[in-house]
């Protein structure tokens, strides 16, 4: 099960956050810190997957973001990877080569496309058409 996904830049800035198990907020910058430095410390060649505490840290990096996530210790961390890397694909189908700007300045349309991706820890989808239908409604709709 999906613990956390989070969206680091090099710098250690969260651009995304969002939890599927509760941590309150009190400890959530701490954990995100934490995480983060674990998974930036970390050189080229060595290995996406990394215990920490009680669960399991997949990362991915793109460019200037990490892409970080939790998962409990019965999650298969290649299903994991790839996710976050169909993840990836439908921000770049959606956005046209997505940035770390259109990140920041569209995150609800990113929290919509997580949403469709992921719900309650499990994945749901993975067909990027279908990810993205709810979103290219709403953009008819503004359109209109």
């Amino acid at each position: 099960m999906i613990k956390f996904m989070l969206m680091v830049n090099r710098q250690g800035q969260t651009r995304l956050s969002r939890y599927y198990q509760s941590v309150e907020l009190s400890r959530r910058a701490a954990l995100e810190a934490d995480v983060v430095r674990c998974c930036l410390s970390r050189k080229k060649d060595q290995c996406s997957f990394v215990e920490y505490k009680d669960f399991k840290l997949v990362y991915r990096q793109y460019a200037a973001l990490y892409i970080v996530v939790g998962v409990t210790d019965t999650e298969n961390e290649l299903s994991i990877y790839e996710l976050v890397h169909n993840f990836v694909e439908v921000l770049d189908k959606y956005f046209s080569r997505v940035s770390e700007l259109d990140i920041m300045f569209n995150l609800d349309r990113v929290h919509i496309i997580l949403d469709e991706m992921i719900q309650n820890g499990h994945i749901v989808e993975t067909n990027k058409s279908r990810i993205l239908a709810p979103l290219t409604a709403l953009d008819k709709m503004a359109d209109g």
